[in-house]
């Protein structure tokens, strides 16, 4: 009895984690501490718990749907790459008509929740980024244009703009503005991943930018990105004080830096490691958004009142 009670939790975990590893929950929590400096932003100070944990959850379903449908979109793929191959579907841990199932069901629960706890705009919006990820970048660019992550890295944003949603209920310009910083953000940090595993992507036959152009190429425009994403962060000045602004102006210039070094060595062509440039975009927009969410917690006079 104790060894069949036993054999029967084993498998229950194993089939627990199994749906999580669908999900990409890494990814989720980089998705949430973007989400709550938006709704810091959109107050002017701090939302209530609630109305923050409730955005949190439907925000981290709608996130989860789209991973998991998108699990199921790039099986194929990810069981030939070696970064993806431990995924649960490559593996066969999980059937794919479950796995899609279980994206489904997510997708509509997160919205539903969010309409019921937030806004019917805020719901919209979780839907719409789902729908764009899965049918517009995973279905549609992603094995066809190396502008895939540019355009498809989009979806990526929307938790910006739903956070700003769920206590407005309205999109203004702050939340496009944000919605800009990690979209020109995306390209840099992306690129210096698939330049790591340029060889995985070009197994699975994925036209990422390091496997159809140069190193030098990559770097160059990942040094571009790196300059008009720095300068965009400043257009949400004029809503925030002072705090927010040297934030800004000191991380962006230090990213710039970073990247402008990174093409250098490949230029010179020295031994370059980009991933030291993709660990650093992750802590650069932590720290940018942070700075968002300390900004408009201690309401000190905007800077351009």
């Amino acid at each position: 009895m104790e060894r069949g009670a036993r054999a029967a939790l084993l498998r229950a975990r194993d089939t627990v984690g199994a749906y999580l590893g669908l999900t990409k929950t890494r990814i989720i929590e980089q998705l949430l501490v973007v989400t709550v400096p938006a709704m810091f932003l959109a107050e002017r100070g701090v939302p209530s718990v609630w109305l923050i944990c409730a955005t949190l959850l439907g925000g981290a379903g709608s996130a989860a749907s789209a991973h998991a449908l998108n699990c199921v979109a790039d099986a194929d793929i990810d069981a030939v790459m070696k970064r993806t191959a431990r995924r649960p579907l490559a593996k066969g841990r999980v059937p794919t008509r479950h796995a899609l199932v279980f994206g489904l069901v997510l997708g509509a629960v997160s919205a539903l929740w969010l309409a019921l706890t937030t806004n019917l705009l805020a719901a919209g919006l979780s839907v719409a980024a789902i729908a764009f990820y899965v049918l517009v970048y995973t279905m549609l660019l992603k094995r066809r244009t190396s502008q895939n992550i540019v355009w498809g890295g989009a979806a990526g944003c929307m938790p910006v703009v739903i956070g700003w949603a769920a206590v407005t209920g309205t999109v203004e310009w702050p939340a496009l503005v944000m919605f800009g910083v990690i979209f020109f953000w995306t390209p840099p940090h992306f690129w210096a991943l698939a330049m790591r595993y340029r060889e995985d992507y070009a197994a699975a036959g994925v036209p990422m930018l390091p496997v159809v152009a140069t190193a030098e190429q990559v770097s160059r425009r990942i040094v571009i990105y790196s300059w008009v994403m720095a300068a965009w962060t400043l257009l949400l000045v004029p809503a925030t004080s002072w705090v927010y602004a040297a934030v800004a102006v000191l991380g962006g210039a230090y990213f710039v830096l970073r990247a402008q070094l990174m093409h250098r060595a490949v230029v010179r062509g020295v031994d370059v490691q980009p991933m030291r440039l993709f660990h650093l975009s992750n802590m650069y927009l932590c720290v940018l958004f942070a700075g968002i969410a300390v900004d408009a917690a201690i309401g000190l006079p905007l800077l351009f009142s």
